[in-house]
């Protein structure tokens, strides 16, 4: 199914290319595919098809097509899921960590896309294009925990409008350097690719998309915390860069922290535990749950930790 929609270039976007406006706006879509769809005359400005390095102009009107997916070229794998529930719309897993959620450059085999096609044979949306077939959100790569996928396009809209509306429940949890002054607290605090890097996101004074994590802590572990962070909006590497912003940065993650670990960690240590939605057959609010891993608990108990 082909998906159609439009973008209102507002006054703080006027004079951006309009690959980078696309890439900010839509945070689901790679940099590279938005060049793709420019170059194929998918990206309309006023109704005229434009170039990679147009600038756009306050008022200006984006019309967005996605062509409708074609059959996917990635291979379906046997891969084990951890699977928390499923039914004929959705399928609920348990993601461990260091599996890539979809395919992309360096990354064409062993992800979630590999093993949900081997275990749901056929059954899954393809509104997300051919190498994200079932994808409605995703975790990092060293990010454990849940995540649902897609079976038909019905459930993949569903879900897919309470993103947008941002009404999923979706709670992390996570070990941050330093302790707090307060036991709760938000950051409010826009995000956007870093003008010094493009392959991290950044706070952005100006411009970038509204982003709020709700955090509050668990338990002081020394001079580490353990905390729980409830997303009111869903960004990439949100409450990485979130926490690394307030000076809470996840232990293990160099990519937003110290580059160096004291411990011998894969990554961030950080793990989606509740995932909440309405079901979009039934209508029903339902809500799932994850362990920590045990790796990370074991963390925790090394640490002195309670938990």
């Amino acid at each position: 199914m082909m998906e159609r929609y439009e973008l209102y270039c507002e006054k703080e976007d006027g004079g951006k290319r309009i690959d980078g406006f696309l890439s900010l706006t839509l945070e689901d879509i790679s940099r590279n595919r938005i060049q793709r769809l420019i170059s194929e005359g998918n990206i309309l400005v006023n109704g005229k098809a434009v170039s990679k390095s147009f600038k756009l102009k306050s008022g200006d009107i984006v019309t967005v097509v996605i062509p409708e997916a074609k059959e996917a070229e990635i291979s379906a794998e046997d891969i084990p899921l951890d699977i928390i529930y499923e039914d004929s719309d959705v399928i609920v897993i348990n993601k461990s960590q260091g599996m890539v959620v979809h395919p992309a450059p360096g990354h064409y085999s062993g992800t979630v896309v590999n093993a949900l096609m081997y275990h749901c044979r056929g059954e899954l949306s393809g509104i997300n294009g051919v190498n994200r077939p079932g994808i409605v959100h995703r975790i990092d790569r060293d990010t454990s925990g849940v995540i649902v996928a897609a079976k038909n396009d019905f459930a993949h809209n569903a879900l897919a409008a309470q993103l947008a509306e941002h009404s999923m429940t979706r709670i992390y949890k996570g070990i941050v350097y330093n302790n707090f002054k307060e036991e709760e607290g938000t950051v409010d605090a826009n995000l956007g690719r870093s003008p010094k890097d493009r392959k991290k996101m950044a706070v952005l004074k100006t411009g970038g998309r509204k982003a709020v994590t709700h955090y509050r802590v668990l338990e002081n572990l020394g001079k580490y915390t353990y905390a729980e962070f409830k997303l009111e909006t869903g960004r990439t590497h949100q409450i990485r860069v979130h926490m690394s912003y307030i000076g809470h940065p996840l232990l293990g993650d160099v990519v937003y922290g110290p580059k160096k670990c004291p411990y011998s960690l894969k990554g961030q240590t950080l793990h989606a535990g509740v995932l909440g939605f309405i079901h979009p057959r039934s209508g029903e609010y339902v809500e799932f749950s994850a362990p920590l891993p045990s790796y990370f608990q074991d963390l925790i108990n090394r640490l002195g930790g309670k938990q």
